[in-house]
């Protein structure tokens, strides 16, 4: 087992069999269409769990990545995507952050694979038409999650999603990060990971403000929630066409899979027509940063 701190709630928490044993699969069960939203809630404060969501016959699924990054996160989905093809396929986010080094690793991974991303939680639901599953898209992508959606070949936000930004710092000391104490090589870690990320920025083709926005705001304040002009300033969207994060299989109509949203572009128009939307290795250091966000649990910085 593992100490970990959390933010919101102070002191100290064990993470171990008996806390990881209430995550579910990825998805969400929703009993006469409601969504248990406390489940993603705990979902998101678990390290991260990778889920293959079927939807056939139509629809190809996707990929549910649920909980904070960390250090075993890239070995974990190595391990889930042994025997199927993912080339090409979608990741739904919804994250609090985690390890920057990690991060970078498995967004190299997804990029690697042409995989798109997108935010959002997967629910199934039980109605008078049998099971359907859905992705909700009032869903968050905090921290370090905002470069793994960045990762993304293509890449959609609902309206109602959550992208928040923040500094990354010493993950054992976040919680009160100006009463603590720093060395020579906490400083030394923190500026070599913003070195990896801005290469990483660069790398996945986003712009200089997403650094900028994640750089400006430190620990001790409330994360900053990107405008949907600042999403695409910072190149983290590309698409407000669904077809390019949920693709239609053999002509197939839309899947049920997608829930009524207005396309980002109608949206900074401010136009009231909508549309249907969805919702390497680790580089290898003593320590790393972490950045999650502020309600999320926060590991001491691991070692790699």
């Amino acid at each position: 087992m593992k100490f970990v701190k959390s933010l919101g709630f102070g002191g100290l928490a064990l993470l171990g069999a008996a806390a990881l044993s209430i995550s579910v699969s990825g998805v969400i069960a929703a009993l006469g269409g409601s969504a248990q939203a406390g489940g993603a809630l705990e979902e998101r404060k678990l390290p991260m769990r990778f889920t293959w969501v079927a939807c056939e016959p139509n629809c190809r699924g996707w990929v549910s990545a649920v909980g904070i990054v960390t250090n075993e996160s890239p070995k974990d989905f190595e391990e889930f995507a042994k025997g199927r093809e993912l080339r090409g396929a979608t990741v739904v986010l919804d994250s609090s952050g985690g390890s920057v080094n990690d991060s970078i690793a498995l967004g190299r991974r997804f990029r690697n694979l042409g995989l798109m991303t997108t935010v959002g939680t997967s629910v199934e639901t039980h109605g008078a038409q049998g099971r359907r599953i859905t992705v909700m898209p009032d869903a968050y992508c905090e921290s370090m999650c905002v470069f793994l959606l960045l990762s993304g070949k293509s890449r959609y936000v609902p309206e109602t999603a959550h992208v928040r930004v923040h500094q990354i710092w010493m993950g054992d000391r976040a919680e009160d990060a100006r009463a603590a104490n720093y060395s020579a090589d906490d400083l030394m870690i923190v500026e070599r990971d913003i070195g990896r990320l801005a290469k990483y920025t660069f790398d996945m083709g986003g712009a200089g403000d997403l650094l900028s926005l994640s750089l400006n705001v430190p620990p001790w304040e409330d994360l900053h929630e990107l405008s949907l002009d600042e999403l695409r300033t910072t190149n983290l969207v590309t698409t407000d066409a669904v077809a390019e994060v949920l693709p239609q299989i053999g002509g197939a109509a839309v899947p049920a899979a997608v829930v009524a949203a207005k396309s980002v572009q109608d949206r900074l128009a401010s136009s009231a027509a909508n549309d249907l939307a969805v919702v390497a290795t680790p580089a290898k250091s003593t320590k790393t940063a972490d950045a999650l966000a502020p309600m999320a649990s926060v590991a001491a910085a691991p070692s790699q």
